[in-house]
């Protein structure tokens, strides 16, 4: 079969597009033809050697994706051949196939296609996190969303915008906004350089947002914190860019609150997955959830997708086909 394997830490050059052996499903596990492949910021972390620094190089990128069962491990009783199913980290999923614990993966409706089912598992479980558990986002609350025209960005608006609250969207290119808009954020700022809290502050009347929602590393860190009002929550994720450093808990204003959040504490067990993955396909199933598919690669050219994402080129889900 044919898998993408990275040959060393470093850009999206060391991606390479190879064949390996037919994996066997063991006790418990299941092989699945897989139908697409997630592509997410993580996995450009693994490829610059941010995480699986215990796992020999070459090694089959990617966690993300959703495909049929084609062959059952012994002792599987809960999934037969033919079972549409979807997972949100399994290690080596830029594949034609995966061998998965049936404890990863979770049945995909008949009224989702594989590609929604695929494109929604990373980022919509991340963004449910985020605004349902991490910051429960109540009716008129204001929330800044950065990388609003991003895969994650535009779910979380959604989410935010079904539990009642206001969306500010920063998005870093004016070709962007009309994305933003069209997921349901209230206003859009654009703007590159961290140079955000004015406008935000302006559109707030001075108060400032309830919520920050920032994975966009250092350079909007002290942004973010400006554009906070008393007693506001910050939640910060994605460690691909980088960290804002040491910080002084006695130098944060206006009593803030300040985390880091993982969305793996949101589905902790394989029944919280499940729980979560079906309200997840219930919104989508009931059309309050649109899932934004922004390219889609053969499985060959998951180099060009590292780098069109890396670039900041792309809006929404990018999905590689095996």
């Amino acid at each position: 079969m044919q898998v993408v394997v990275m040959n060393g830490i470093g850009g999206a050059d060391r991606l390479e597009f190879v064949e390996r052996q037919e994996p066997v499903p063991g006790p418990g596990e299941v092989l699945v033809e897989v139908a697409a492949a997630g592509v997410n910021f993580m996995d450009i972390g693994v490829r610059q050697g941010m995480a699986w620094n215990e796992i020999p190089d070459p090694k089959v990128l990617g966690v993300e994706g959703a495909g049929r069962v084609i062959a059952l491990g012994e002792g599987v009783g809960d999934f037969a051949v033919g079972d549409r199913v979807a997972w949100v980290y399994l290690p080596g999923s830029y594949a034609q196939r995966v061998v998965a614990p049936v404890d990863a993966l979770v049945r995909v409706p008949d009224g989702i296609d594989d590609r929604t089912a695929a494109a929604v598992m990373m980022q919509g479980l991340t963004a449910s996190h985020f605004a349902t558990d991490f910051y429960p986002v109540q009716p008129g609350d204001v929330a800044l969303v950065h990388a609003a025209a991003g895969g994650l960005g535009l779910l979380l608006t959604q989410i935010v915008k079904l539990r009642g609250g206001t969306v500010i969207g920063r998005v870093s290119r004016a070709d962007k906004v009309a994305a933003a808009r069209a997921a349901g954020a209230d206003h859009v700022v654009v703007d590159a350089d961290g140079n955000f809290a004015e406008a935000v502050l302006a559109l707030t009347g001075g108060e400032g947002v309830n919520v920050v929602f920032d994975g966009s590393g250092p350079a909007t860190f002290a942004g973010s914190l400006a554009v906070l009002r008393r007693s506001g929550t910050f939640c910060w994720y994605g460690p691909v860019l980088g960290g804002p450093g040491p910080i002084d808990v006695m130098s944060l204003p206006r009593s803030i609150k300040l985390g880091y959040a993982v969305f793996s504490d949101h589905i902790a067990t394989p029944a919280l997955l499940r729980e979560k993955s079906a309200q997840l396909f219930d919104w989508i199933a009931q059309g309050k959830l649109k899932i934004h598919i922004g390219a889609t690669y053969p499985l060959r050219d998951a180099a060009r997708a590292h780098t069109d994402m890396e670039g900041r080129r792309t809006t929404g889900k990018l999905l590689l086909i095996p």
